[in-house]
């Protein structure tokens, strides 16, 4: 076959090849879209999980106490574990060791210029402090305690903030429902969409809505809202 007849031949394929490809993209695109069909045909993938398993991760704790697990613990069995498990970071009597977060002191500094947010000064629920301690700690040893000790700590932590007095306090299911943290009644639930209800606008402004200039009131560097080491509210 001569040089030109082999060129007309690879020609004469190209255009063939295109012609068909446009063709199967014109086909393709007049053809309707698949529908998705919902099957309930096993993947064959895992299992359903069994209700000891889901119990396993099911463990929060309401404010109204729903959640407890059985068990008990006093004040004074509680400081003996705080000791072991929990003082090397919170510090002996919950003030914090180095950076690790406190756990007590700061009444009375909410208002400061320096707000200290420990348990006893900003918490609203002692449930949070159950539920916190029995699914993340000891740090690095998460849910290691017993539900005796749980409650045994939980009820060292509460004494450290001055929410139970007697050393002798047993912390159980009952008496917990009994436990009120100082700062509870300052906290309330999301009622915006009642109280600020007046205020909604069906089509709100947004050009020029304020009277007058936008004005600059305040710098943070001037406002200085950092605070400075040493100059925060004495933790006792």
């Amino acid at each position: 076959m001569s040089r030109s007849a082999k060129l007309a031949t690879l020609a004469a394929s190209v255009v063939a090849g295109i012609v068909a490809s446009a063709g199967m993209m014109a086909v393709a695109q007049k053809a309707p879209a698949p529908k998705h069909v919902a099957t309930s045909k096993s993947l064959g993938i895992g299992r359903e999980a069994k209700p000891q398993e889901i119990a396993g991760w099911d463990i929060d704790i309401r404010p109204d106490g729903q959640g407890l697990p059985p068990g008990k613990g006093t004040v004074k069995q509680g400081e003996a574990i705080y000791m072991q498990q929990c003082a090397a970071c919170h510090g002996e009597f919950g003030e914090s060791a180095g950076r690790w977060p406190i756990v007590a002191g700061g009444a009375g500094t909410l208002a400061s210029h320096d707000p200290v947010k420990s348990i006893g000064s900003y918490w609203p629920y002692a449930s949070t402090v159950i539920d916190y301690i029995r699914r993340a700690m000891p740090f690095g040893n998460a849910q290691s305690l017993s539900n005796d000790e749980l409650y045994a700590v939980t009820a060292y932590v509460l004494y450290l903030n001055d929410v139970i007095k007697d050393e002798d306090f047993e912390l159980n299911a009952t008496t917990f429902k009994t436990i009120r943290l100082p700062n509870e009644a300052n906290f309330r639930d999301d009622d915006r969409d009642t109280a600020e209800k007046a205020l909604w606008r069906k089509n709100p402004c947004m050009t020029n809505c304020m009277p007058g200039p936008a004005k600059v009131t305040g710098r943070a560097r001037v406002i200085d809202v950092t605070p400075e080491p040493g100059k925060g509210p004495k933790v006792e």
